[in-house]
């Protein structure tokens, strides 16, 4: 499914050419809602038929109010019409809030909804979804996407349907009390929205163009922020503060561009719409010097043609905004279909965690990465490691080590062949179950932006204090993570800034020990470590190795000689297998590369 996907970098394209039908996708987070959306419509209708009252209360206070007659009764209808406005405002007022309220919640609870949505989802897909989609344009879509939803669904739809109303009820009460003056302020207003909704395209192209910019240069900075040790290293600063500078000089000139013709638009609106109110108002003047209606009728009418004059603007407005966020919700949508390749099957396999280490099958399995077809990582691979032995695999740089890896944590499915955990074949045990089952210690160390305490606890969220500080102990991390500034609870910055590698990866070790998986995985567990660490964590692992299963990726092969078995890969297969003593005696590629290290 993950490579069904459309090209992702093109975003800015995509709105243009989206329906407002693509915002029927929200209808699964908009149905639990129904009450709140019955609410905010029933607010709305009433703050649109407020505003409509208003011109009828204008009308009266007019003709009611300011006719010559005695200046008591003069007095006394003023205040009862002037009371009657206050009434309406007031109500207006109310329902506007409420309105306001509702929508607003509306559009921020749904949003949340549909961010947790598409991140759930996402964290689900396999590793074979991410060769093919950028992790930054998955945050793009759950932030600038998400935001465009929150928009319309908490404002523009909202406005568009007030506005609608408004419109409409402002048509009917036009053509029902002064037919004449309406076709000829009709066809006026004709003249303006068709070109303000022609030249709107163009300001929202410029938009997108404009936002497109910012995020290109926000790319730049989030790149160079990303890597200053390299920049600073290579006296880049002024190399990139220049590149920084050129990206945000075309924003700006886009911007410009965009404000230019937005301002055009809104000068031609404003004169446009001026010019219909007061051709409107002039005939209605003339019609009222001849007696064919009242001042107060004539009031009405133009309070009636400035609202939908407005309302048409506003409507012009909206429907550029709900193009963009068709296209949004599209690509969210996009997202949300995305169906993993790997996932548990129905009616998953009950099998007891054994207590003394997990036995491991692999039986004639092929495999080839999804983006690399024609190249196979195993072949024939055939690999039985018992409950509790440690056996370590070694081979050049691509021989399918990590491969192996890939495939006992599920990430990828063999094309052919099976793999077995425990006697039951992977495919068939729950995904939760399967890896709660296996304890994975990568060569590059992963550290969350949080506290030593919670980035060890991570591996058990049930844990004690005390067992992540027995796991760190038996890591040999305790020690240093005391010296910190404020001990367990110090934060350790972005990606463990704060830590040396070797510091990371005891960190690492830890969150795997508190696990306490019965299978353990080491890809390069001590790559990071000094002499005396890699000492101190090797035997701490050892003290780990027992009654578990093991799995160690090794390229120093001093790492490895005590292991139980040592498995040499090459292109794929297994070419020797056995100990440390067994191999350098056969005189094979292990003897070859035992003589280069411990020679050198």
């Amino acid at each position: 499914m993950a490579a069904s996907l459309p090209a992702m970098g093109d975003l800015s394209s995509a709105p243009a050419k989206a329906s407002p039908r693509a915002l029927s996708g929200l209808r699964p987070f908009l149905r639990p809602y129904r009450l709140q959306i019955g609410l905010a419509a029933l607010f709305l209708v009433l703050a649109a038929v407020t505003t409509l009252l208003f011109p009828l209360a204008l009308r009266g206070l007019i003709d009611g109010g300011l006719v010559p007659s005695d200046r008591g009764a003069q007095a006394l209808a003023l205040r009862n019409h002037f009371f009657e406005l206050f009434l309406v405002a007031i109500a207006l007022g109310v329902f506007s809030a409420a309105r306001f309220y509702t929508v607003s919640w509306l559009g921020e609870r749904i949003t949340a909804d549909l961010r947790n949505a598409v991140y759930r989802h996402v964290l689900r897909q396999s590793p074979q979804f991410f060769e093919t989609t950028q992790t930054g344009e998955v945050l793009s879509r759950l932030t600038a996407d998400t935001t465009l939803v929150q928009t319309v669904v908490g404002s523009s739809l909202s406005m568009g349907l007030r506005n609608g109303v408004m419109g409409l009820g402002a048509l009917v009460m036009l053509v029902w009390t002064n037919p004449y003056v309406m076709a000829q302020v009709g066809l006026i207003l004709v003249l303006v929205v068709v070109p303000s909704m022609l030249f709107g395209r163009r300001v929202r192209r410029l938009s997108r163009a404009s936002q497109d910019r910012v995020a290109d240069a926000s790319a730049i900075a989030g790149e160079v922020l990303n890597a200053i040790p390299v920049v600073q290293s290579y006296t880049a600063e002024a190399r990139e503060s220049d590149r920084f500078a050129a990206s945000t000089q075309d924003a700006f000139r886009t911007a410009v561009r965009r404000t230019k013709a937005r301002a055009v638009l809104v000068a031609f609106i404003i004169i446009a719409t001026s010019a219909a109110l007061l051709w409107g108002l002039y005939a209605g003047t003339q019609a009222v010097m001849r007696g064919e209606i009242t001042a107060g009728h004539l009031g009405q009418t133009v309070v009636y043609v400035i609202i939908l004059a407005s309302a048409s603007a506003v409507l012009g407005e909206v429907y550029g905004e709900l193009l963009r966020a068709a296209g949004a919700t599209e690509r969210l949508m996009e997202l949300l279909h995305a169906r993993p390749v790997i996932a548990s099957p129905r009616q998953p396999a009950r099998v007891p965690v054994p207590q003394g280490g997990s036995a491991v099958r692999f039986e004639a399995v092929d495999f080839h990465y999804p983006s690399r077809p024609g190249t196979p990582a195993l072949r024939q691979f055939d690999l039985a490691i018992a409950p509790g032995e440690t056996v370590a695999l070694v081979g050049a740089s691509g021989a399918g080590k990590s491969t192996v890896f890939q495939l006992l944590l599920r990430f990828y499915d063999a094309q052919s062949g099976r793999i077995l955990l425990d006697g039951q074949p992977l495919a068939t045990l729950a995904l939760d179950d399967l890896r709660q089952r296996i304890g994975m210690v990568p060569q590059d160390a992963v550290i969350f932006s949080t506290s030593a305490m919670e980035n060890i606890r991570y591996g058990r969220p049930g844990a004690s204090d005390d067992e992540v500080r027995a796991a760190a102990r038996a890591a040999h991390a305790e020690a240093f993570i005391d010296a910190l500034p404020e001990g367990f609870d110090t934060f350790l910055g972005e990606r463990g800034v704060r830590l040396s590698g070797g510091q990371r990866q005891r960190i690492a070790i830890a969150r795997a020990m508190l696990k306490n998986p019965p299978l353990l995985l080491l890809d390069e567990a001590t790559s990071a470590l000094d002499a005396e660490s890699e000492r101190m964590v090797q035997a701490a692992l050892e003290s780990a190795m027992q009654d578990r299963t093991t799995v160690v990726i090794a390229h120093r092969l001093a790492t490895v000689q005590k292991a139980d078995r040592i498995v040499v890969l090459d292109h794929g297969a297994i070419v020797e297998q056995g100990t440390h003593a067994e191999l350098v005696a056969l005189g094979g590629v292990y003897a070859q590369l035992a003589a280069l290290q411990f020679v050198a």
